[in-house]
């Protein structure tokens, strides 16, 4: 099944024209649970590994002896997805309330060494032909896989992520390895993707309000104070919140390439690239949720109807505080180091 992005409320650039010279495009990705194959698309599916390659590994020295099993996670997401579908209000059996209390004990990995080789885990594979976003990689690479460390627990503030970007070209891959290994644990279930197919469409999208010409955002503010000051005098018992920029008409929520970032949880900062430092592009957001009660106009006409708490989260990766991850890269050359911001 396709998504479909609802047209916005309104026209942004009749009420704002000098915003078609920032306008661009990004592709949504509408990640939906499902049984993805190696040759395709996904989020938390099978990747394209050859089998004499070795599988990335975080090296750097931190804490892994103490977590959840992924399988006990995914497991844990299907006992709740059966009591779900039967009757929720009925809620889990005693039976299933002692299972779900045992699959989300943590284990303790005996002997484990903070320096032990610690198997990263395949978050999305995206192939060039399926996401008219994704630029092409290095060499004419047409295939792009992201992996991540399942603990929060690098860098100098000992809490920040590990990702491992990887570009290949996919028609030189023969034998595919067919059990990737996986980490003995993890530090949060946020970090086990759900197996999900992707659904891309590309749709219009404006840079954050705040990267704006300074007179051009006043003029946004202003719009937005005056719309918000009008729902406020309403007198309607069930006032409609008014369109904002930010949630409404710029950017996107949910799994998407390309595009503009979001800098809603801090002001914006210079992402230039540390080899070269030529000024970085969005190569990739990943998002712990697909849409929310702020960005709910972006809902799919396809989703319409669905609940929120259970619908927009298919994926089931968590970022941070329940926010998301912008990876940059370097438009001069892709080979150069990425760069992440989590929001």
């Amino acid at each position: 099944m396709t998504r479909t992005t609802p047209p916005r409320p309104l026209d942004v650039e009749a009420l704002f024209p000098e915003l078609g010279v920032y306008r661009g495009t990004t592709t949504r990705l509408h990640p939906r649970p499902g049984r993805p194959q190696v040759s395709e698309s996904s989020v938390g599916g099978p990747m394209l590994w050859p089998v004499d390659e070795p599988w990335p590994l975080c090296g750097e020295a931190h804490g892994r002896g103490r977590g959840r099993r992924p399988a006990d996670v995914r497991r844990y997401r299907q006992v709740l997805a059966t009591v779900w579908a039967r009757n929720p209000a009925s809620g889990p059996t005693a039976e299933e309330r002692e299972l779900l209390e045992e699959l989300r004990r943590e284990h303790r990995i005996p002997g484990a060494s903070e320096t032990d080789p610690l198997a990263m885990i395949g978050l999305a594979q995206l192939y060039r032909r399926d996401v008219p976003d994704l630029p092409v990689g290095p060499d004419g690479c047409d295939l792009l896989q992201v992996f991540w460390c399942p603990f929060n627990a690098h860098g100098p503030g000992r809490y920040d992520l590990e990702l491992h970007l990887r570009w290949r070209r996919s028609w030189e891959i023969g034998e595919v390895l067919a059990a990737p290994p996986q980490p003995p644990v993890v530090g949060s279930d946020g970090f086990v993707p759900e197996p999900c197919v992707l659904h891309p469409e590309q749709v219009t999208a404006y840079p954050f309000a705040g990267l704006l010409p300074e007179d051009l955002c006043t003029r946004i503010d202003a719009w937005e104070e005056a719309l918000e000051e009008e729902a406020e005098q309403s007198a309607d018992e069930t006032p409609v919140e008014p369109v904002g920029y930010q949630y409404d008409l710029s950017i996107p929520p949910g799994w998407r390439v390309g595009g503009f970032a979001s800098w809603h949880a801090t002001d914006p900062y210079p992402m230039d690239c540390r080899t070269c430092m030529a000024s970085m592009h969005l190569l990739l957001t990943i998002d712990s949720s697909e849409w929310d009660g702020g960005s709910g106009s972006w809902r799919p006409l396809e989703d319409r109807g669905l609940t929120t708490h259970r619908n927009a989260t298919p994926t089931e990766v968590t970022v941070g505080r329940h926010g998301e991850l912008n990876v940059f890269a370097c438009p001069t050359d892709p080979v150069h180091p990425h760069r992440w911001s989590v929001q």
